[in-house]
């Protein structure tokens, strides 16, 4: 009786204390947090912005992990046969529940919490003092490219989305967009960047988009348009415009993989991962800023194993010999294999094999050069956009453009690299047929580019999953295609709780 009575007492005595005072006096700020009003007032904040829209770079529905599952594993250069049987069905087209964390809802709610925090830059950066303007414009105009890039991976994954271009507010219900919509707003985005950003940055700013990046991402966005004359316009950049010379292929293929010389000549674009805080992935001081990937893709017994490569791959790496007769030095350090170690020498984080005989893993972006096992740490930086990527493209632009021979020239730099005969030496058969053309560039891309996110949007391009025959093709060598629905599966569906709690969005075709 005697806790009740104290009880009460408190109540009533709160009660008429809040009866004599006024609301103003109630509402008491605290001091500690920043608010819109007191916040976006100087450089240091537009700084501070932009500085978190970079960190979801580190979030794990994006880069840091899950977003990996979707753009390599999907393809048919990768799979799951992870013991979560709800994380694997989710690479190979079994799609049950539509609010899956992990495979669907992750990856959409970190978007759109990167989407918020560049638009609130873009809505407010303009308003704004700094000492120098072309700072500022630039300030901007990376915001607009971080943008672009958030909506073009959501458009390669959902295709029919909310364009939300405006600080977001909690009873905001946005109207669903096209993905011919998607890709328009993409480009504007990135085509006003452009003339802010420098072709070039010092050490202080290392990791900044600049023109190339902007350029060979304008590439990709008309390429999977099939835009073809566009998309020639952008690269060449590269060849006859500001960017010639500033990039080039690294004489070691491997380097382009590990964190030992990032940021080098050959990288276009690259995520800048850190090992130096081992927190969480929230918004904190201590926030990790490193990728999960080499933890959730390695063998068994060293990471999770959730995601493995397809073995058809070695097999495609094994049936064309270099100039001195020995093995494409590319498979050496893009896939651990059964016969890695009698090919090249190599264990695999220290072991032998010990794992199934047809069974292959990626081993870009391991730490198996200097660690024998993995963790949620890695320091790799992650390669967005190399310039081998860049002269496959360029290849393969003038190849659609009837310029065929012309293209061999690009694509006889990558092979060069590793000691590859020239292409027609190899291909005598192909000469200037475009179709021969296009079917051995889709096999450069895999060897040089597995492993790299870029299969799934090469797979879309190229029209592979538009037919059932097509798609007949792709489960000789993956045999999750045999799930795979045409006119659904090109495509996720929509989070479901997001279709319900917004009357304006329709989910996606055939779910």
């Amino acid at each position: 009786m005697k806790k009740i009575l104290n009880i009460s007492f408190v109540c009533s005595a709160l009660i008429l204390l809040a009866a004599s005072c006024s609301k103003t006096e109630l509402d008491v700020k605290n001091p500690n947090t920043l608010t819109e009003d007191v916040f976006w007032k100087t450089e240091s904040d537009a700084q501070k912005g932009l500085n978190a829209a970079y960190a979801m770079f580190y979030k794990p529905g994006l880069w840091s992990r899950w977003i990996y599952f979707r753009l390599d594993l999907t393809s048919d250069e990768g799979f799951s046969n992870s013991p979560w049987i709800e994380l694997a069905d989710w690479t190979r087209f079994q799609y049950i529940n539509y609010n899956f964390w992990e495979g669907n809802n992750i990856t959409w709610r970190d978007t759109y919490k990167a989407v918020f925090r560049l638009n609130q830059i873009l809505a407010n950066v303009g308003e704004i003092p700094f000492a120098d303007p072309a700072v500022k414009e630039r300030l901007i105009a990376e915001a607009k490219f971080l943008r672009g890039l958030h909506y073009y991976y959501a458009g390669l994954m959902w295709e029919n989305i909310p364009l939300v271009l405006e600080p977001s507010k909690p009873d905001d219900l946005p109207l669903q967009n096209t993905l011919a919509e998607v890709w328009a707003q993409v480009e504007k985005d990135w085509k006003e960047a452009v003339p802010a950003l420098s072709v070039s940055y010092g050490a202080a700013d290392v990791g900044r988009p600049t023109k190339g990046a902007v350029q060979g991402y304008l590439a990709r966005l008309y390429m999977q348009q099939r835009k073809w004359t566009e998309a020639k316009t952008a690269l060449d950049y590269f060849f006859t415009g500001e960017g010639q010379g500033q990039y080039a292929l690294m004489a070691n293929y491997k380097d382009n993989f590990t964190h030992l010389l990032e940021n080098n000549t050959e990288s276009v674009f690259e995520i800048q991962f850190s090992d130096v805080n081992k927190g969480g992935d929230g918004d904190g001081v201590n926030q990790t800023m490193s990728t999960n990937r080499p933890q959730f893709f390695a063998p068994r017994g060293i990471g999770w194993s959730d995601g493995q490569a397809r073995y058809w791959v070695v097999n495609e790496f094994k049936k064309e010999a270099t100039a001195a007769g020995g093995i494409d030095p590319r498979l050496r350090y893009t896939l651990f294999y059964p016969a890695l170690e009698a090919d090249f020498g190599d264990k695999i984080y220290g072991r032998s094999w010990e794992w199934g005989a047809q069974e292959a893993w990626y081993r870009k972006y391991s730490r198996d050069y200097f660690r024998n096992n993995e963790d949620y740490f890695a320091q790799n930086n992650f390669r967005m956009l190399r310039y081998a990527d860049i002269l496959l493209m360029y290849a393969e632009v003038l190849n659609e453009l009837g310029q065929t021979g012309d293209a061999y020239q690009y694509v006889d730099m990558v092979r060069e690299r590793v000691g590859m005969h020239p292409l027609a030496t190899a291909f005598p058969a192909i000469g200037t047929d475009k179709d021969l053309f296009r079917n051995r560039l889709k096999v450069e891309r895999v060897l040089e580019l597995c492993g790299e996110s870029v299969r799934w949007a090469d797979l879309k391009r190229w029209g592979d999953l538009e037919t059932q025959a097509g798609v007949d093709l792709i489960k000789q060598r993956d045999p999750d295609f045999n799930n795979f629905q045409v006119g659904k599966h090109i495509r996720l569906p929509l989070p479901q709780i997001e279709v319900e709690n917004n009357t304006n969005l329709t989910q996606n075709p055939m779910y």
